[in-house]
């Protein structure tokens, strides 16, 4: 019998893998989506966020696979991204069934296929409203992580993407959580993603990035912390040589490197290079001091950073 995997993008992060498993529990649970065998996957090792959320909660870890691990009749639904780009590495087009997504569309695939996408700040928030749909309701654990998975996104609902939906649901799974305070459940989640001390300097680079098919081929991470100052300081040049072997690596031709703090809601960019320095002065302002360019209140790589630069390279 075929299995239907369900996938989140390269380099997961926690709305990533959590979607996934959410979805796996709806499909479980509700048999209207004829979805044999469901089952959440990720495709590279968990982030130090999410590894102590699943520590916290004592989740098991989805399986970690390869197209090698897939049979050809195999279903795939892609959750939390759509583009080729962020795709398990030689997925067929013709295996992917479903996408469940709120970031921007860009798929032109050969067939038609089942969608779903909303213009909220998490997945998962639009995973609880499927599940909301069709009278599931997760259990304490996965509404735990669901509700991570929000505030990690939408940046404890400080962020640029954040919608009203977002804050709804997040309520809603704070209850059936029992999780009482969501600052302070925001403020912890906050506290892991900024702990990359088990990292090395490329590997903090790729911790968490995207990368987007503009005119020319663009890398763009994000560090959200709440060391931003020692980040852009003390650990700068190391930085910015980490960039430099991972741009050549990932065949790109821009890197950029966002350096969020979470509660100074302030966002600033390390540049690779001088080709980089110039797109970002033109697309944010301001001038570049010793390849750092201070970008203010963005913090929404999707919905403030990529745009803005893309904007810059279609001129």
């Amino acid at each position: 019998m075929p299995t239907t995997y369900i996938i989140g993008h390269k380099k997961p992060d926690t709305d990533s893998v959590v979607a996934a498993m959410a979805l796996q529990y709806l499909y479980q649970q509700r048999d209207c989506f004829e979805y044999e065998q469901p089952r959440a996957a990720i495709v590279d090792p968990l982030n130090p966020e999410t590894s102590y959320l699943f520590d916290k909660f004592e989740v098991e870890t989805p399986q970690l696979i390869t197209t090698s691990d897939m049979g050809s009749d195999d279903q795939v639904v892609l959750v939390d991204h759509n583009e080729a780009s962020q795709r398990l590495g030689g997925l067929s087009e013709d295996q992917i069934v479903d996408v469940i997504d709120h970031h921007k569309v860009n798929l032109n695939l050969s067939k038609p296929i089942y969608m779903t996408f909303k213009t909220w700040g998490s997945s998962c928030t639009i995973v609880y409203h499927l599940m909301k749909q069709n009278d599931v309701v997760p259990d304490q654990k996965l509404a735990s992580l669901m509700l991570a998975a929000i505030l990690s996104d939408t940046v404890g609902f400080k962020g640029a993407t954040t919608d009203e939906t977002d804050k709804k649901y997040g309520q809603e799974l704070a209850e059936i959580a029992q999780i009482n305070n969501i600052d302070a459940f925001a403020l912890e989640i906050f506290k892991a993603k900024s702990d990359i001390s088990a990292l090395n300097n490329k590997e903090i680079v790729q911790n968490d990035y995207k990368i987007y098919e503009f005119s020319q081929k663009t890398f763009i991470s994000q560090l959200e912390t709440v060391e931003q100052e020692s980040l852009v300081t003390t650990k700068k040049d190391e930085l910015l040589a980490a960039m430099l072997e991972v741009k050549k690596q990932q065949s790109v031709e821009l890197l950029f490197v966002a350096v969020t703090d979470v509660l100074k809601v302030s966002t600033k960019l390390l540049l690779a290079g001088e080709e980089e320095i110039a797109i970002a002065q033109a697309a944010f302002g301001g001038t570049a001091i010793d390849n750092i360019l201070d970008i203010g209140p963005k913090m929404s790589r999707k919905k403030e950073i990529a745009p803005a630069i893309e904007e810059v390279l279609k001129r």
